[in-house]
């Protein structure tokens, strides 16, 4: 790919512009297509654009300090020179890309749901490098771009992401230690978590929670898993039946939206645990209108009232 430069001329005035070219084969032989415009080169109105030390209130949702200025009644104060330098492109190469887009998406939508000061709240700084926060939205934001293990994140994903920029968080504070730990922590926070977030889908979408959905799964362990206590052998429906396991109980929406969980003791039956879920709603969200209930069998599910 190269630049190149154009110059038009209107109302007895030059502007000057640039493309971005590339040069394909066809049919016909080579030729040189555009990829993009890339805008005036000089003599650019001033645009309601903030900078990096604006990105606090990007996130926010809330207008940054220049975009108010610009959209102010008063005439913007003078515009500054022309930002750009004459280079040798041949020169110029592009080192250490990262994905930008995806993960300012994935933490504007951390911080509009509030969860980064109610983790401040809940957990009380302590001798940690990084804060316990900022690990749980790496966590977090890294699941929103795809489904990644602890792993994948501490050695290929984060390092390749903008979202070491946006945090102030470097790489090489990254490792699968400290993601493994950050899950520990949120945890014990577990309850305070789920009654946030589902007060936030009820105050932004009016959401009533007449009508839930319920079901179980199971995950295993390849190991003994001896410091589990309720790791045992029961159905498996990952065909392991060699392997200790819990079974997971899921509350969500009927729009698939989670709100909350329970873990169970591997060899738990899942029509036993209905009256548990239902209990625990009631205790968390108030008494339901009606409640109804289903057996359930394996890869079956059921809906488990009207709140």
């Amino acid at each position: 790919m190269f630049l190149r430069r154009h110059r038009k001329r209107a109302a007895g005035e030059t502007y000057e512009y640039w493309t971005l070219c590339e040069a394909v084969r066809t049919a016909q032989g080579p030729r040189q297509r555009v990829v993009a415009t890339l805008g005036k080169l000089t003599g650019e109105e001033p645009q309601a654009e903030a900078g990096w030390e604006e990105l606090e209130a990007l996130l926010d949702g809330h207008q940054a300090p220049r975009q108010m200025e610009l959209a102010a009644e008063a005439p913007p104060p003078p515009a500054p020179g022309p930002r750009w330098e004459l280079v040798e492109v041949r020169g110029v190469r592009v080192e250490r890309a990262r994905a930008f887009g995806e993960a300012f998406l994935g933490l504007a939508l951390w911080r509009r749901l509030g969860l980064h000061t109610l983790l401040a709240k809940l957990i009380a700084p302590g001798a940690e490098e990084v804060p316990w926060a900022s690990v749980a939205s790496v966590l977090t934001v890294a699941r929103f771009c795809a489904q990644r293990s602890e792993l994948g994140i501490a050695e290929r994903w984060y390092q390749h992401s903008a979202l070491g920029d946006l945090l102030g968080v470097p790489w090489e504070k990254i490792n699968d230690d400290r993601l493994y730990r950050g899950l520990d922590v949120l945890a014990a926070h577990k309850e305070e978590l789920c009654a946030h977030l589902m007060e936030r889908y009820r105050s932004w979408f009016g959401v009533a929670f007449e009508f839930l959905l319920y079901d179980v799964t199971s995950t295993f362990f390849e190991g003994q898993a001896a410091g589990n206590e309720k790791a045992a052998r029961g159905y498996s429906r990952d065909s392991r039946p060699d392997c200790k396991q819990v079974c997971l109980g899921l509350v969500c929406t009927p729009e698939g939206l989670p709100l909350a969980y329970e873990v169970f003791a591997g060899n738990r039956a899942d029509v036993t645990t209905v009256e548990e879920i239902v209990k625990a709603m009631e205790e968390k969200y108030g008494q339901a209108q009606r409640t109804h209930s289903a057996s359930l069998r394996a890869g079956s599910g059921c809906w488990i009232g009207e709140w």
